[in-house]
C-alpha cells in the first residue's frame, strides 16, 4: 500500500502547491512540509525545488511521482480485485469523473444513479467543466476518466466513442425571428447571435459547421459569450438573441413554448462526445467498469 506521506508527496507534485495540498488533504501547510521533508530524507535528495513563488518538482521528484502514478494504478486495481472476488456488487474504490456541460447537466445523471445501484460502495465524483478544462484536469490528474466533445491533437489521451448529439438555434418570442420557421445562410448574417464561452464543445461544433459553408463565426453578428449551456439558455429566454445550444438541454423549453427552434438552410451541427483516459491508464477497473455500463443502451443518438 502507498503510505501516507507519499500520499501528501503525489498531491503537491500534482498541484505543484502546498496549498492546493493541504487543502484537498485538510491537513495545516506546516504537516504538508514534514510529511514531504521526512520523504527527502527518506531518499536522501530533494524532490522539489523554488521557482520564483512557486515550487516544481525536482528529477528525483520527477521520477518518483512517475513510479507513484503506476503503484496508485496497481493499488486500484488490487482493490477491485480483491473486493469483487466473490461478488461484483462489493466493489470498493473511487470514480473521478470530468465531463462536459452537456454530459453533464443531461445525458450522465440517469447513468450516474444507475451505476450507483450497481455498485454502492464506489465513491464518485463528478467535476463538470467545459471540454477543454476536463482535458486539463484529466493531465493534471484532477479525474480518472473524462467525457468531451469531440476529439483533440493530444497524444496523451485515449479516445473511445460515447454517443452523437445536434446543437440547434433556437430563439424566444422576443426575437423577430420567432414567427420564421427557417431561415438562409446569408440572412444568419443579420441577426444577433449569442455564443458559449471559448473552449466550449458546443461553440467548436458550430464553428466547424460553419466552416463546411465557408462561414466563420465572425461573420455573424454577436457580441455576447456566456459561460454554460443554462446561462446561455436562460439569457437566451430573455433576449432576442438567436442561440446554439445542444438540443437534449432545451426539450422542455420547446415543448413548453419558451424557446423555439429555427431551422437554418444548408447547416447541420451535429458532434460526438468521447471517454478519454491518460495512455496507460486505461486499465482502471472502475474507469472501464463505468465505460462499459455508460455504453449499455447509452450510446445512440438523441
Amino acid at each position: 500500500m502507498i503510505s501516507f506521506r507519499h500520499e501528501v508527496f503525489f498531491e503537491v507534485a500534482n498541484h505543484l502547491s502546498f496549498t492546493k495540498a493541504s487543502q484537498v488533504l485538510n491537513l495545516s501547510q506546516p504537516a504538508i512540509s514534514r510529511h514531504i521533508k521526512s520523504l527527502e530524507e527518506q531518499y536522501k535528495t530533494s524532490l522539489f525545488e523554488r521557482v520564483g513563488n512557486g515550487i516544481k518538482l525536482t528529477l528525483p521528484g520527477n521520477l518518483l511521482l512517475d513510479h507513484l502514478r503506476q503503484a496508485k494504478e496497481v493499488q486500484i486495481r488490487l482493490s477491485y480485485a480483491l473486493s469483487t472476488h466473490q461478488d461484483e456488487y462489493n466493489a470498493k474504490g473511487e470514480l473521478r469523473l470530468g465531463a462536459s456541460t452537456t454530459v453533464a447537466l443531461y445525458i450522465i445523471p440517469e447513468i450516474l444513479s444507475a451505476f450507483r445501484q450497481k455498485y454502492p460502495n464506489v465513491r464518485i465524483t463528478l467535476l463538470n467543466r467545459n471540454s477543454e478544462n476536463v482535458l486539463k484536469a484529466l493531465g493534471n490528474n484532477e479525474i480518472d476518466l473524462g467525457i468531451i466533445e469531440g476529439q483533440t491533437k493530444t497524444t496523451s489521451v485515449s479516445y473511445r466513442y460515447f454517443l452523437s448529439d445536434e446543437v440547434i438555434a433556437v430563439c424566444s418570442p422576443k426575437s423577430e425571428l420567432w414567427f420564421r420557421e427557417s431561415i438562409s445562410l446569408e440572412e444568419l448574417k443579420n441577426y444577433p447571435v449569442a455564443l458559449r464561452e471559448r473552449g466550449s464543445g458546443t461553440l467548436d461544433s458550430v464553428k466547424a459547421a460553419l466552416a463546411e459553408v465557408n462561414m466563420k463565426i465572425s461573420d455573424l453578428k454577436n457580441n455576447i459569450s456566456l459561460g454554460g449551456t443554462e446561462a446561455l439558455k436562460n439569457f437566451l429566454l430573455v433576449d432576442n438573441c438567436l442561440g446554439f445550444l445542444p438540443l437534449r438541454s432545451v426539450q422542455k423549453e420547446l415543448a413548453s413554448g419558451t424557446l423555439k427552434q429555427i431551422l437554418i438552410e444548408g447547416l447541420h451541427v451535429q458532434r460526438q462526445f468521447y471517454f478519454i483516459q491518460r495512455h496507460g491508464s486505461e486499465s482502471d477497473p472502475f474507469g472501464q467498469a463505468f465505460v462499459r455500463f455508460a455504453l449499455q443502451g447509452h450510446n445512440n443518438a438523441l
